[in-house]
Order: structure tokens, then sequence, then C-alpha cells
């Protein structure tokens, strides 16, 4: 198969520091046909996003160092990265929380605990429709 009749995989980075979850989400990522890049804080996601594409980034909020929020606003800062979707998969759930994230620039907003990872995956492939 050629390029034209198979496109590049889209690319998913999940920047999730519960490396059980991430393998979990990136499982069934690479299984619904994306690529997957992985990092566990900020610093690890900026490093992968100067180097490698990401079209969409599926963020939890609550990480090492550099909390979501923050990575958040730097990316919608970013010229390069601010057109890249992201999806806030946390388990923060109070809606001064989604509203600032919306903000922020935020695509969605999931609760993990209210969410299967399945029903993630499925959002994630609807915002890359």
């Amino acid at each position: 198969m050629d390029e034209r009749t198979n496109p590049r995989k889209k690319t998913v980075l999940i920047i999730e520091d519960d490396t059980f979850l991430q393998d979990i989400m990136a499982l069934k990522l690479e299984k619904a046909g994306f690529a997957v890049e992985r990092a566990i804080d900020g610093k690890e996601a900026f490093s992968i996003l100067e180097k490698k594409h990401a079209d969409l980034i599926l963020l939890d909020l609550l990480l090492p160092g550099m909390e979501g929020h923050e990575i958040l606003k730097r990316m919608k800062e970013d010229t390069v990265l601010r057109s890249i979707p992201v999806i806030i998969a946390s388990n923060l759930d109070n809606p001064e929380e989604r509203e600032r994230v919306k903000k922020l620039g935020a695509a969605d907003y999931l609760v993990k605990a209210e969410h299967t990872p399945d029903e993630i995956i499925k959002r994630v492939a609807e915002e890359l429709k």
C-alpha cells in the first residue's frame, strides 16, 4: 500500500504519570489504529513535541513538576502547538476545573472515573475526525 491508500496514522500524545493507566490507554489507542507517544510529565512532553508531531494530546492535570494546566497554557501560547486539540482526562471533577481548562483552550474534559478507557478512545477518535 502506498501513502494514498494508507494515510499516515494520527498520533496521540498521552501525558499521564500513572503508568498502568498510560499503558491501557496506549494499548487501546494502538488497537484503534492510532500511533502513540507517551510522557509522564511536562518536561518529557515538550521534549517529545520538539521532535515529533502530535495530532491530539490526552492530558492529565495532576502531574509531577509541571501540572497539566501549565502544560495546556504553554501549548496555547505557542504558535506551532496551539492548534493541537487537547482532551483533559482527570479525576478532578468540579465545575471550576472544567471552566478553567475550557478557558485555557481544552477541546474537552473527561473525568477518568466516569469514563471507561474505550469511551475515552471513542472521544479521541471523534475529535480527530
